[in-house]
C-alpha cells in the first residue's frame, strides 16, 4: 500500500511539472487583440505542409523499425532469436507507455517482449540499458558537432542561461545525485547478493548489458546506430521545413535545434512535454531571432502531431501484441 502511494505522489509531481512548464510556455504566447492562443496554434496548424509532416511520421517508423533490427542483433549473441515483428511492436508499445510514465517504456517493451518471444525481461532489459548506452554516446558527438557548427551562438545561449562556458562545469547537486545513487546501488547490491531470486536478476541484467560486446558484427550494430540518429536528424529537418517561420533555417540551425530538441526529451517528463516545450522556443527565439508566439506555436503544434503518431502507432501495436498472445495461448500448456 505504502508502494503505491509513493508512486502515485511521484507521479502526481510529475503531472505537476509537466503542466506547470506547458503553463509557463503558454504564458509566453502572446496574440494579438481579439485573437485568442487557440485560434492562433490552429493557424499555426494550418499554414504548415502537410506533406512534410507525413514524411516525418514516415522517418520516425523508420527510425524505429531499424531499432527494432538493433535490438534484434542486441539479443541474438544470448541466444535468443526474435521476431522482428515482435521486436517492432515491442518498441512502439514502449513510446506509448513513455507517453504516460516516464521510462516505463523501457520496461513495458522488455515485458511485451517477453509474452511475445519467452526472452527473459531481466535479460532483454539489460540489453535496452546497452542501447541507452549507446545512444548518449551518439547524443553527446551530437551536441559536440552542433557546438563546432553554432559555437557563438551556443556559447550566447547558456550565458544567458548562467551556465558557466569557460570550462565544462558540472553543478554540484549532480555530483551530489550521482554519488547518491551509486552508493544506494552498491549498498542494495551487498544487502541482497545473497538473494538468489535477485541474483538471477542482476545476472540476467549483466547479460544482456554485455551482449554489445559479443556482437558478430560490430561494425552493421554502429551503421544502425548512425542510422537511427540520421532519420531523427531528418525528421528535425522535415518538421522545420514544414513551418513558414521556420522553413528558411539553414543545416547548422537543424543540428542545433535538434540537439536542443533531444536534450529535452531526456528530461523524465512524459514524452518530453513541458521540457520541449521550453527549451526548444528558447532556444528558437535566442539563437535565430524567431519570435516568441510563433517559436512556442510552432513547437506546441509539432509535438502535438509528433505524440499523435506515438499512440496511434503504439495503440495499433497493443492490439496486435493482444491479438498474437491471446491467439498462442491455447497453444501454451
Amino acid at each position: 500500500m505504502k508502494a503505491r502511494l509513493k508512486s502515485l505522489l511521484q507521479y502526481a509531481i510529475i503531472i505537476l511539472i509537466t503542466s506547470a512548464l506547458i503553463w509557463v510556455s503558454l504564458r509566453g504566447l502572446i496574440v494579438g487583440e481579439g485573437e485568442n492562443k487557440t485560434d492562433f496554434l490552429w493557424q499555426t496548424w494550418e499554414k504548415s505542409n502537410k506533406g512534410y509532416l507525413v514524411l516525418m511520421g514516415v522517418l520516425a517508423m523508420a527510425s524505429h523499425l531499424i531499432r527494432s533490427i538493433r535490438w534484434q542483433m542486441l539479443l541474438a549473441p544470448l541466444g535468443y532469436t526474435v521476431g522482428l515483428g515482435n521486436s517492432f511492436l515491442s518498441i512502439m508499445i514502449g513510446y506509448l507507455v513513455n507517453l504516460a510514465i516516464p521510462r516505463g517504456g523501457e520496461v513495458s517493451r522488455c515485458y511485451n517482449l517477453y509474452k511475445l518471444d519467452k526472452t527473459p525481461p531481466e535479460i532483454s532489459f539489460g540489453t535496452v540499458v546497452a542501447e541507452r548506452v549507446v545512444d548518449i554516446m551518439f547524443l553527446l558527438l551530437l551536441i559536440g558537432a552542433s557546438f563546432v557548427a553554432e559555437w557563438d551562438k551556443l556559447t550566447t545561449f547558456l550565458s544567458s542561461l548562467d551556465v558557466s562556458t569557460d570550462g565544462f562545469t558540472v553543478s554540484p547537486w549532480i555530483i551530489i545525485g550521482a554519488v547518491v545513487i551509486a552508493s544506494t546501488a552498491i549498498f542494495l547490491f551487498f544487502r541482497f547478493r545473497k538473494n538468489e531470486k535477485l541474483r538471477k536478476i542482476l545476472g540476467g541484467f549483466k547479460e544482456g548489458l554485455l551482449a554489445v560486446f559479443q556482437l558478430k558484427n560490430k561494425s552493421l550494430f554502429v551503421f544502425y546506430s548512425l542510422a537511427i540518429w540520421g532519420f531523427y536528424f531528418l525528421m528535425s529537418w522535415a518538421v522545420i521545413k514544414a513551418f513558414p517561420e521556420t522553413s528558411t533555417l539553414g543545416f547548422s540551425a537543424v543540428l542545433t535545434l535538434f540537439a536542443l530538441g533531444t536534450i529535452a526529451m531526456t528530461v523524465p517528463l512524459p514524452g518530453g512535454a513541458g521540457s520541449y516545450h521550453t527549451i526548444v522556443p528558447l532556444g528558437l527565439v535566442m539563437l535565430y531571432n524567431l519570435p516568441k508566439p510563433d517559436a512556442i506555436a510552432f513547437v506546441f503544434v509539432f509535438h502535438a502531431w509528433q505524440t499523435l503518431i506515438m499512440i496511434v502507432a503504439g495503440v495499433v501495436s497493443l492490439i496486435i501484441s493482444y491479438l498474437i498472445i491471446r491467439w498462442r495461448k491455447p497453444e501454451i500448456k
